[in-house]
């Protein structure tokens, strides 16, 4: 199955592309994709993003699946399915 993935803001600083569609598995948990991710892009993507061993997202980002906070869904644990939607980008915050 293929997903999209949409890199935004520092993100993309970091792998230097805004996006990318991957082939994986049916049922593939978001916590395999990012690590996936992490070990293609390398410093400073991890640590600084995700870390595979700890299967944690820093807390100044935030990812989503459809438009839906990880944290709504079943966080790194979310099965992804054909045509997902997954978009990693820094926390937002205002003044």
């Amino acid at each position: 199955m293929r997903v999209k993935i949409q890199y935004l803001g520092l993100v993309k600083t970091y792998t230097h592309r805004s996006q990318d569609e991957l082939n994986i598995d049916e049922g593939t948990e978001l916590s395999t994709l990012l690590s996936k991710i992490a070990a293609s892009f390398g410093k400073p993507f991890n640590p600084e993003i995700y870390e595979p061993n700890k299967k944690e997202v820093k807390s100044t980002f935030v990812v989503m699946v459809n438009g839906v906070l990880m944290g709504q869904l079943d966080g790194v644990n979310t099965k992804l399915k054909n045509d997902d939607n997954i978009i990693i980008m820094p926390l937002m915050t205002g003044g």
